[in-house]
């Protein structure tokens, strides 16, 4: 029987860049910038790596669709390097491909980054959906913030909350990752924003407002992984390991039944199961230290906490204006300001918030320094709430 990967990979090295408006950098240097942090973290040479997972979504401008930019920027000379893109899980999904090459045998040292440049393509958001029959069919005419907003309708009639109420606490999702992005050199936005800024901003997309939505940035984040084994062999004695790495897509239940109500993401429900017994955790209120979400928007934050058993359903509201997500609350989330504050270059995302965890875990985060967290969790969502990808990982010290 299958047991999963836990404690199999150590991280050996992260690295991640400046996010933002990098109109000084081509996408070659982006990924340069955060692998020659993931490196010298690491303490190897780049000829010490044997196979690389190149994760990038829509950056055909300047990357295509091989993985052959990547070589060629990182210099990784005759080893093999794959390309891979799954929505908004594409980040993680480069690091499940190196961590199941480690843990699988097939190589010593593997290797995961993702970058996107957001700001080359022109748009003011994301770029639309490339043509195909299954956007064709299932999100014509779609857009990112009307497919999550979708939600907050859902979600009230349920629980019987009150616009009021929600609009109270998505705002204050908002406020906390702003309060928090001004601890992060590397975040795009790093200024904190008064509540009743939020609460007054114009509408996108009702309710979520101006600051309910992340923004649109450049970035690269990279990964460098091995066995625990091999890592302290190399000379490192505190060691960060995978506990989990788990992912769920729509199979079209959401949208071609009856069964899904609207009010959560079942594929996220799916993955932190799947996730929590893979990594031994039984009580993830109690367990789990800090957590890095999919907060694309503030809404999804919230909805989240609930999917991923933080808070219980219907409660996540009052979680949430009761301060348990905050910096100083039960279990941080976005120490760093999240998609809120670093945007979301979709290829990066989910390697930048394994990049914040894994600081966290070795006391390394400076001025956003938690007091001895031992295990975090990431979550990225791809496509939209009824027809997507999520995908979870699990972080801890060994």
């Amino acid at each position: 029987m299958a047991t999963g990967i836990k404690d199999k990979v150590a991280l050996l090295g992260m690295g991640c860049s400046k996010f933002g408006e990098r109109w000084d950098m081509g996408s070659p240097d982006l990924m340069k910038e955060a692998f020659e942090e993931a490196l010298a973290d690491a303490g190897i040479e780049r000829n010490q790596i044997e196979a690389a997972w190149f994760g990038c979504w829509g950056d055909s401008v300047n990357v295509g669709n091989s993985s052959i930019p990547a070589a060629m920027a990182l210099r990784l000379e005759g080893i093999p390097v794959s390309r891979v893109e799954n929505m908004c899980a594409t980040g993680t999904e480069a690091l499940r491909g190196a961590a199941y090459a480690v843990a699988s045998g097939a190589v010593d040292i593997a290797l995961a980054i993702g970058s996107e440049k957001l700001k080359d393509t022109g748009f003011g958001g994301l770029p639309p959906a490339f043509k195909g029959t299954f956007n064709d069919l299932w999100m014509p005419l779609s857009s990112a913030p009307a497919g999550f907003a979708q939600l907050a309708p859902y979600y009230r009639a349920k629980y019987g909350t009150s616009k009021e109420d929600l609009k109270r606490a998505i705002s204050h999702v908002s406020w906390k990752s702003h309060q928090n992005g001004v601890h992060s050199p590397k975040a795009h936005f790093q200024k904190a924003v008064p509540m009743e800024t939020i609460i007054n901003a114009p509408m996108i997309s009702d309710p979520l407002g101006l600051f309910d939505c992340s923004g649109v940035s450049d970035g690269a984040a990279c990964a460098i992984v091995t066995t625990p084994e091999i890592a302290r062999a190399l000379g490192k004695t505190d060691l960060v390991t995978i506990k989990a790495l788990q992912l769920s897509a729509s199979s079209g239940r959401e949208t071609q039944t009856n069964d899904w109500d609207g009010s959560y993401v079942a594929n996220t429900r799916n993955a932190a199961t799947r996730a929590y017994r893979e990594a031994g955790i039984t009580n993830p209120k109690a367990q789990v230290n800090l957590s890095e979400v999919h907060d694309c928007f503030s809404i999804t934050e919230l909805v989240t906490m609930e999917d991923l058993g933080f808070s219980d359903d219907g409660r996540a509201v009052f979680d949430i204006l009761d301060g348990r997500y905050d910096r100083d609350g039960a279990i941080p989330c976005q120490i760093d300001g999240g998609l809120k504050c670093f945007g979301h270059p979709i290829g990066a995302s989910g390697l930048r918030m394994a990049y914040e965890v894994y600081n966290q875990l070795l006391g390394r985060a400076g001025e956003r320094q938690l007091s001895n967290p031992s295990v975090g969790l990431t979550h990225n969502l791809g496509g939209v709430p009824y027809q997507g990808i999520a995908a979870i990982s699990i972080l801890g010290l060994a």
